[in-house]
């Protein structure tokens, strides 16, 4: 049994939550998380037990000094509640860890069995991936979901894909199983530049968040620190024929897959999100996080069916490869086909084929 003594009663909770590691390209997803836990002052009220899910081998306990005093901080997933102030208030959930090295069911029932006690309405998953996409254009992000209602009325994608998954599709599944609505949002980081951090994707979640959820997000100093990550990647890309004219095939490969989409529809569309997310009148000012003492855990669960996510191809150059970055995306977003395809069926001509995971 959970027990969250001296957590409020919530106001329409949702769950965002995000995971380092395979799901979180350019700390991307992990970022957008952080960003919002800072900027309304969240208070964590609990913290999964360590021993249970982490290969400590693989990811290492750190020490510190605190007052002269050594202290640990072990590797886990923690949760903490902001409050959304303004006309319309509202709470969000957060959670943000490590990919858990074992026990996966067990890690999902217990976050689940946290979302049950707080009535969390819906849980939203971030996930960063590696594809085929130049940083000199907006990143594409996509919305997927294994609910069709939810498919239907909030306009994102049913996931089809078949294949390796990570936690951020297993936690998604389960949520499926358990009556749960839920939804997975992916930004596509490009994977000649792979190393973190990733302002850009990071910004591009938030904004996606802000129409899912109708809110406003302030975004403090990240859209310029995009911009500035760009110009980084630019000088960088300047300096190797090779990549810049990787860099020019993708922009091509981009802009061709999206005039389809240059409708005044669309375009409408488009201009009415950024309204809608730029109005000062409808900027919430951010309210005290409640806290609470830190709670138990569940027990394991048989639920699973191995669908969401996959991967996308790797660079053909790096400007700073990072290899340990590899994701796990419900769909590739890239230029060429609809959502939900095969993986590396849309990349951009002349792309080398994927590893295997």
């Amino acid at each position: 049994m959970i027990e969250l003594e001296g957590v409020p009663e919530l106001i329409d909770p949702v769950m965002v939550a995000a995971f380092e590691g395979w799901n979180d390209a350019g700390d991307a997803a992990s970022g957008a998380v952080a960003h919002l836990d800072r900027e309304w002052k969240g208070e964590v009220f609990a913290a999964l037990d360590a021993e249970d899910y982490y290969d400590f081998q693989v990811n290492r306990p750190t020490v510190w000094l605190d007052n002269g005093v050594r202290k640990i901080t072990w590797p886990t997933t923690r949760l903490s509640v902001v409050r959304i102030g303004g006309a319309s208030p509202r709470d969000l959930v957060l959670v943000r860890g490590i990919e858990p090295s074992m026990r996966w069911r067990s890690f999902c029932n217990e976050l689940l069995g946290f979302a049950h006690e707080l009535g969390v309405e819906m849980v939203v998953i971030l996930g960063a991936l590696l594809g085929d996409t130049p940083h000199t254009r907006p990143v594409p992000v996509s919305g997927v979901t294994s609910d069709p209602d939810l498919a239907r009325t909030m306009h994102l994608e049913e996931t089809k894909y078949e294949g390796p998954t990570g936690i951020v599709g297993i936690l998604q599944e389960a949520c499926t199983h358990a009556g749960v609505p839920a939804v997975s949002l992916w930004a596509a980081v490009p994977h000649y530049v792979s190393q973190p951090p990733n302002p850009k994707a990071t910004l591009a979640l938030l904004n996606r968040l802000e129409d899912l959820l109708d809110l406003r997000i302030p975004l403090g100093e990240l859209p310029e620190d995009a911009r500035a990550w760009q110009l980084g990647v630019d000088q960088l890309a300047a300096e190797d024929s090779e990549v810049a004219e990787y860099v020019q095939t993708l922009e091509e490969a981009r802009d061709t897959a999206d005039l389809p989409e240059a409708s005044g529809d669309a375009i409408a569309r488009e201009f009415e999100r950024y309204l809608r997310r730029r109005d000062p009148g409808a900027e919430p000012g951010p309210g005290p996080g409640p806290g609470a003492a830190a709670a138990g855990g569940s027990g394991d669960g048989s639920y699973l069916r191995d669908t969401s996510s996959g991967r996308t191809r790797p660079p053909r150059r790096a400007v700073d490869p990072d290899p340990n970055s590899d994701s796990d995306p419900e769909l590739n977003p890239e230029p060429g086909p609809a959502a939900g395809q095969e993986p590396g069926d849309d990349a951009a001509p002349g792309a080398p084929e994927p590893p295997q995971p």
